[in-house]
């Protein structure tokens, strides 16, 4: 069985979006300051069928972060659409397209059932509403020997890091949100081991393995 890892951009005052969240403007205030690095690169042009771009010290880390996935786990709001049942008309698909950029079953955590949704590129996402532990149980049925990636938000995070994540990477990126979604509250007594950093321009990739028993 592979490892239940996440990675995700946060600024320096621990934020992962910043205020006043809506379908308008998914990351908040701020918020697509955190990813201003990626865009840049060529790794993350080149997966948007777009040209040009860098190469940089966070190329590797961002070709080790998208290798050997075999399903990944989000919640509601990561996968959007708004809260409550699935009342739209169509119904809402995701922020991604048609071609989603996870090409692997995605289990998004609702409490609204729902029918798998299959998309281009090899994507399904599949809706569980009986809790994190039955769509970690089913990803990791789906993925086999390879990893399971957890999307987000930061609400799932905080869920799953009382007892199920391995390890995870923090893209710390060098701006202030001063509000919004705040990544490490309500984790409890948690022990870290930092296996690795990595400075890049805009950010800087800080590895952690979560320490049990």
């Amino acid at each position: 069985m592979g490892t239940f890892r996440f990675h995700v951009a946060v600024s320096l005052d621990g934020y992962v979006a910043g205020p006043h969240q809506g379908v308008e403007n998914p990351l908040g205030v701020g918020g697509m300051e955190l990813h201003r690095w990626l865009f840049d690169l060529e790794a993350w042009r080149a997966s948007e069928g777009q040209e040009g771009g860098e190469v940089n010290a966070s190329t590797t880390v961002i070709e080790e972060a998208q290798a050997n996935i075999g399903a990944v786990v989000m919640g509601r709001n990561m996968f959007g659409g708004g809260p409550g049942p699935w009342t739209e008309d169509p119904p809402w698909k995701g922020w991604w397209g048609e071609n989603p950029p996870y090409h692997v079953p995605v289990f998004v955590l609702t409490h609204h059932p729902r029918e798998p949704l299959k998309m281009d590129g090899g994507t399904t996402f599949f809706f569980v509403t009986d809790g994190i532990r039955s769509a970690l149980d089913e990803a990791r049925r789906a993925a086999g020997d390879k990893d399971v990636l957890l999307g987000g938000g930061a609400s799932v995070i905080q869920q799953y890091l009382a007892g199920s994540i391995d390890r995870f990477e923090l893209r710390v990126v060098p701006i202030v949100l001063g509000d919004g979604e705040r990544l490490l509250e309500n984790v409890g007594d948690l022990e870290l081991e930092q296996v690795r950093a990595i400075e890049a321009p805009g950010v800087t990739h800080i590895t952690y393995r979560v320490v049990r028993g």
